[in-house]
């Protein structure tokens, strides 16, 4: 299956429930009007996108409908495409790994498919050429350091780890250590994700950047924050909070071929800043796709 395929394939709950919702607006109206932006609004706000950003689309959307004239159906579709596609794009996504040893920190709350996406990033980067040595830093969970040992075998990259209940930072240390010595490229970091607590969390992570900081200096780092795309309007206000304990990079949404809420993608970005990276749409190992703007839009409109 090509690319869009799959993407098309994963994001299908989200098409279908916003061709169903645009499509019920167009139904009901013969022409392009002011009631026929409020219902196109409504829709928006109804496929998970929150109200703030639906608000925004459609004010941009009321402009070009008056700047350039706009009177037919699938012109609207068309400049309501190229409105999402602007928001999502407010930078290059690709991971900035620019060092000779490239550092990839990645956080998220337990449960949000942090491991699988650490094992399906690794195996993108190893088939890209690149040699990849995993942290498991994520010490106080039960068995998730086993998890992530199932992963970094799928993908064929060394891990790191210690003993359960281990210092977290003295992990990464060790894992910089062995990642220099086998030339590495890239050293991916599992963290642990305690949000009810955010001040240990804070206190983890800067440990956790120290190390870095000090054994490699001037690396290029990712902060990679992993959101379950299931949970809706709830990864907007995860987004914020992890923002408030970490310089977030870029997001990688999980689960989406389970949602029908994808929507959020498009909520996240234009409330948080931050550009999405990679989308789950799949649970095999090669399941993680490079986030394109426009592949997104096309694939659910």
């Amino acid at each position: 299956m090509g690319f869009f395929e799959k993407l098309k394939n994963g994001l299908s709950k989200t098409k279908h429930s916003f061709d169903e919702k645009i499509n019920a607006v167009f139904s009901n109206f013969r022409k392009v009007d002011e009631d026929l932006l409020e219902e196109l609004e409504e829709a928006l706000i109804m496929s998970d996108m929150g109200m703030d950003t639906s608000v925004k689309i459609i004010n941009e959307l009321r402009d070009r409908i008056k700047k350039e004239k706009i009177e037919d159906e699938e012109a609207v579709r068309q400049a309501l495409r190229e409105e999402m596609v602007k928001m999502l794009k407010i930078e290059d996504g690709n991971l900035k790994l620019e060092t000779p040893l490239s550092v990839i920190l990645v956080v998220g709350v337990n449960g949000v498919g942090k491991t699988t996406s650490i094992g399906k990033i690794a195996n993108r980067l190893k088939n890209d050429g690149k040699k990849v040595v995993i942290a498991a830093a994520d010490t106080f969970r039960a068995a998730a350091v086993e998890q992530l040992q199932i992963w970094a075998d799928r993908a064929g990259c060394e891990m790191v780890r210690r003993k359960e209940g281990s210092d977290p930072a003295s992990v990464v240390f060790d894992a910089i250590k062995v990642a220099k010595q086998n030339n590495a490229d890239v050293l991916i970091c599992d963290t642990a994700g305690r949000l009810h607590n955010k001040k240990y969390l804070m206190d983890e992570l800067a440990k956790i950047n120290k190390v870095i900081d000090k054994e490699l200096s001037d690396c290029s780092k990712e902060t990679l924050l992993v959101i379950d795309g299931t949970t809706g309007q709830n990864a907007i206000s995860q987004v914020k909070a992890f923002k408030e304990t970490a310089p977030i990079t870029g997001i990688i949404l999980t689960k989406l071929d389970g949602t029908a809420k994808g929507g959020v993608i498009v909520g996240i970005v234009e409330e948080n800043k931050i550009p999405v990276k990679f989308i789950g749409v799949g649970e095999q190992i090669d399941d993680m796709e490079v986030f394109s703007p426009e592949d997104f839009v096309k694939a659910i409109i």
